[in-house]
């Protein structure tokens, strides 16, 4: 399996840089335009329709897989490249591993960010230890939130499959 993803790795670097280069590009559009002016040759018919439209489908389909593949790795390599320059830097080491956190959760920080940054920087100082503090406390609530929900849905699913199940119950 391995050995698979390997090569499926290779391959999708090999495409997702092949097919961002201009001349690729340039390539899509010529067909379209010779697959345009192929048109009145012939009497613009469904099968010449179906023609544009399925390789299109097709190479729209499996190159978002690819691209896919690319981007996810492009991002956790730039998320390693950034922790590595957090934890050797004077910045604090509580932002390694924040792309995890919910939406709330990033806003609550950007904020946070926000502030530091039109502070002084004696004030930042002094300040720093609370900050800590208070971020840990939203990732904990942030976390606790998401169990209540989890345990509120099995125990809502529970409720429902058992109102369910009496119902059926012949009379």
């Amino acid at each position: 399996m391995a050995r698979l993803t390997h090569i499926f790795t290779r391959f999708a670097v090999v495409v997702s840089e092949w097919t961002g280069k201009p001349v690729i590009f340039v390539l899509a559009l010529l067909s379209v335009v010779l697959w345009g002016a192929t048109g009145p040759i012939f009497g613009y018919s469904d099968t010449w329709q179906l023609v544009i439209n399925t390789s299109t489908t097709i190479v729209t389909f499996l190159m978002v897989f690819l691209l896919q593949n690319a981007q996810m790795r492009d991002t956790r390599a730039i998320q390693a490249k950034l922790n590595e320059l957090i934890l050797t830097s004077a910045a604090e080491n509580r932002f390694v591993g924040i792309e995890n956190l919910d939406e709330e959760d990033l806003k609550h920080l950007d904020r946070l960010v926000e502030k530091a940054a039109k502070r002084e920087p004696e004030q930042h100082q002094d300040e720093a230890g609370e900050s800590i503090e208070h971020d840990r406390a939203i990732a904990a609530t942030s976390a606790n939130n998401r169990k209540r929900r989890r345990v509120s849905r099995t125990a809502s699913s529970k409720a429902k499959s058992e109102t369910e199940n009496s119902s059926r119950k012949p009379a």
